[in-house]
């Protein structure tokens, strides 16, 4: 884990001192030291701020939250600030009605209990009391009663490739995509679903292979880590990271964009979910990169190196909780926080005693977010 330097005044370092023997040879050193020139009763005056002192730096950002399963996890939605759902590996399928500080196991009525286990769900999305499920092998599922019943919505064996996300969009709307890169959309509940891309990215790369994106010989025929902007936009990366891709609504095709780094991407998203302020990019090596709006639409986006000091962890994720604050998140139970629009991270010691990997960070509102990863780590922003 990353090393860390607490720099604190000599009163800090002896309230301290229990807890680690170098402090406590320092502090007996420093107090030596000053018994010359400080008296007795100015240091009986001290000694009641140095709880307080200590018991401020013990404060941490996020909390672990207790969960029923030991499972990985991959989504978390809510439908009002205190009802929500936490999905994940092994049929992992959790409800909240307190916003998040406890989870109640649930389960599927039309899946029976040996079917649900072997699923690994991977996406969940609430809207108005309309909610969506994904999962593999390929399973939709659909509630339109804030999930007190669920419907499996069958999908076309033609489907191109597995379902990979899915958004509610409210009053039977939703929008799903595909690991091939399909983007389909529904008004009907998921009765019909249109084809909003008409081209491949197949298609696409044969096309445009010679406005020279790199990597684009060598795609193979999957995207991973969609993610979605509140307007509608699309942002995927190549499944080799080489590449990523763009897509507005009312685009005929995806757009490819060379990555600007010898780095492969590990993965991408909005600035805060916007794809008007730009994207962030995290790469191999636990490095970072952030580039403005043109990143979606220049074939050779213009980069920044951001500032992490990851010791080598990958960053697999990154949400922003307003405009100025921003989190990470990565392997090894591994958090950041950027202060200054995500131009540079400071490590966060949260998680740091957590084992295991922190694969997916979300804030719903500045107060609330989320934090989910390997072995049933679910971890709750306290501010």
């Amino acid at each position: 884990m990353i090393a860390r330097t607490l720099l604190c005044c000599a009163a800090t370092a002896l309230a301290l001192a229990p807890a680690a023997p170098t402090s406590r040879r320092a502090s007996v050193a420093l107090d030596a030291d000053r018994r010359g020139f400080i008296s007795g009763a100015a240091a009986a005056a001290a000694l009641p701020l140095l709880p307080q002192e200590a018991s401020a730096l013990s404060v941490k950002t996020w909390t672990q939250v207790s969960l029923p399963v030991s499972t990985t996890l991959f989504d978390i939605a809510f439908d009002t600030p205190e009802h929500g759902y936490l999905v994940g590996a092994k049929g992992t399928f959790l409800e909240t009605v307190d916003a998040g500080k406890s989870w109640k196991p649930r389960v599927f009525a039309n899946l029976d209990e040996e079917e649900e286990v072997g699923y690994r769900f991977e996406k969940v999305s609430f809207k108005d009391g309309e909610g969506w499920v994904i999962g593999k092998p390929s399973v939709l599922l659909h509630t339109t009663d804030a999930g007190k019943s669920w419907e499996r919505i069958p999908l076309s064996p033609k489907l191109p490739g597995e379902p990979a996300g899915v958004t509610a969009l409210g009053k039977s709307r939703a929008e799903m995509t595909t690991t091939t890169g399909a983007i389909y959309s529904t008004t009907n509940a998921g009765r019909n679903w249109k084809a909003e891309v008409k081209e491949t990215i197949d298609a696409t790369l044969n096309r445009v292979s010679s406005s020279g994106v790199s990597g684009a010989s060598y795609y193979s025929g999957s995207v991973g880590g969609v993610k979605r902007a509140e307007d509608g936009s699309y942002l995927a990366v190549s499944s080799r990271g080489n590449f990523y891709l763009t897509w507005r609504p009312g685009d005929d095709f995806w757009v490819p964009h060379n990555r600007g780094t010898p780095r492969r991407i590990t993965s991408m998203g909005y600035v805060g979910n916007d794809a008007n302020k730009g994207v962030w990019m995290t790469l191999n090596g636990g490095q970072m990169s952030l580039a403005g709006s043109g990143a979606t639409v220049d074939a050779e986006p213009a980069f920044d190196t951001v500032k992490i000091d990851s010791g080598g962890y990958g960053i697999l994720d990154c949400d922003y909780r307003n405009p100025n604050e921003a989190w990470a998140v990565g392997g090894g139970g591994t958090m950041y926080v950027s202060k200054d629009a995500g131009k540079s991270f400071k490590f966060d010691g949260s998680a740091d005693k957590i084992p295991g990997n922190l694969y997916t960070i979300k804030f719903f509102s500045e107060n609330t977010g989320f934090a989910l990863g390997s072995d049933g780590v679910l971890m709750r922003y306290q501010g």
